[in-house]
């Protein structure tokens, strides 16, 4: 009788053997940078003459569906259907990456994978190439030992996720009978620390937003003109220090969430913030918070850019205008339909009412939230426990922005997080990798977790 301890080391030996080196070489070789002029064709080919054959091998039927916003942004739609009555499992990647940029250490290069120091160096070997194809192969080592998953499985590759993600709303929208599912299973990001398996269910949501302050057609000169005339800069500055004090700690009221119930921190409380605790800056943002809850837990402010006059070349002018871009990154209990005119409210009370205020329009991502206590996610945990004897860190969101909430809002799925990379692997930098020691893990506990989908029955 096939077992699930076969299934875990036919994964393993994927890596063992190379066959799962020689299949992300070949990923990474084609350059699927998103922000590419007249990217489509090489999109085209990566999801049609790459991944498509090795999933039809695997028994899925596959097809490339025209993305509705970004024509040269393609989907891939994969569907192995057993049977009618099993459970479906949706599992998302995305194929493209961020330019391959400069500063690659000595014979490593962006479109070229290599091995060196115990990893896989390449661009997109951790975002996201190398984590998607290691659920492909975990659910090759099933199939390969049990000849069948005993789920129904529906694989969706997109390959604008570098642009945020235009079209998925819609595609899951247009095409909701075909992306039908229980579960979503994905895996992306970083796991909390190197050494340790962690499942996210969710995502901190995220929006950015431009504070403009424009009193002049034109620069005046500062000495004929200072102490006359308006400085937009240092209306600027007032606008950004009233947003928070001298330690990050938010001002505005309804930008303080009031979810951090007590399951919530019982959860961070077990993770803690991995292996960055020695980085981190102890005393910056909201006090009373452990650093894990600040940044799984509670909302934070960044300002992105700021600009008034030439910082390389400053004339003694007043500027005419000054300007900077935030991002406020949420969690699941802030209204995302009031961060703006809460903003707005909160100028116009400090005074600073001439302080204008705009969306950056596509930028929201909305907050997102599994229940702790689903099934899935007992499932999950217990099946990883079992298959490594480590129980993972279960994190309420991830602390960045992942487009869970199209899966969690439009397709009503419980979702569940299981990355196989970490904060250091290099990713939208030079060097990205991924870690080898992860890459056997993940394989191993995503073919257990496949193999128990597979052993609970019928939905």
């Amino acid at each position: 009788m096939p077992d699930r301890h076969a299934a875990i080391r036919t994964a393993s030996e994927a890596l063992a053997s190379g066959a799962f080196q020689r299949r992300l070489a070949d990923l990474v070789s084609v350059p699927t940078v998103s922000t590419a002029a007249a990217c489509g064709p090489v999109m085209r080919h990566y999801l049609a003459e790459l991944l498509a054959p090795d999933l039809h091998d695997l028994g899925f039927v596959c097809t490339v569906l025209d993305n509705p916003a970004a024509t040269d942004l393609p989907f891939l739609l994969a569907e192995r259907i057993e049977d009618p009555g099993f459970q479906t499992v949706l599992i998302y990647g995305h194929g493209d990456v961020v330019a391959g940029g400069e500063g690659w250490s000595d014979g490593l290069a962006p479109f070229r994978l290599a091995r060196a120091h115990g990893r896989l160096y390449g661009r997109g070997t951790a975002d996201n190439k190398g984590q998607h194809s290691v659920n492909v192969a975990a659910l090759r080592a099933v199939l390969e030992v049990r000849g069948s998953l005993g789920f129904n499985c529906r694989l969706l590759i997109e390959t604008g996720e570098e642009r945020g993600s235009p079209g998925l709303a819609q595609l899951l929208h247009e095409w909701a009978d075909r992306l039908s599912a229980d579960v979503l299973i994905a895996s992306d990001g970083p796991r909390l620390e190197i050494g340790r398996p962690t499942i996210y269910l969710g995502a901190r949501g995220s929006l950015r937003f431009m504070l403009h302050v424009a009193t002049h057609d034109r620069p005046h000169h500062s000495g004929h003109w200072g102490g006359l005339l308006t400085d937009p800069a240092i209306r600027l500055a007032h606008a950004l220090a009233s947003l928070t004090d001298a330690t990050g700690s938010l001002l505005v009221p309804e930008w303080r969430p009031e979810s951090l119930t007590d399951e919530v921190r019982h959860a961070i409380a077990d993770c803690g913030v991995g292996d960055v605790q020695d980085l981190i800056d102890p005393h910056w943002g909201e006090p009373g918070l452990t650093p894990a809850e600040r940044v799984f837990g509670w909302n934070s402010l960044t300002i992105l850019a700021q600009a008034s006059g030439d910082i390389s070349a400053p004339v003694a002018a007043i500027s005419a205008s000054a300007r900077a871009v935030c991002q406020l990154r949420f969690v699941v209990g802030t209204d995302a339909e009031d961060i703006v005119p809460a903003l707005r409210r909160h100028l116009e009370a400090a005074g600073l009412a001439d302080v204008q205020v705009q969306e950056v329009a596509g930028s929201l991502s909305p907050a997102t939230r599994l229940a702790a206590d689903s099934p899935w996610v007992h499932l999950a945990a217990a099946s990883i426990t079992r298959t490594l004897g480590t129980a993972p860190a279960i994190l309420p969101n991830i602390g960045g922005s992942i487009p869970n909430h199209v899966f969690a809002h439009i397709a009503r799925l419980p979702t569940i997080w299981i990355p196989h990379s970490y904060r250091g692997c290099g990713q939208h930098a030079a060097d990205e990798h991924l870690d080898l020691s992860i890459a056997a893990q993940g394989l191993q506990l995503m073919a257990g977790l496949f193999w128990d989908i597979g052993s609970a029955g019928r939905s």
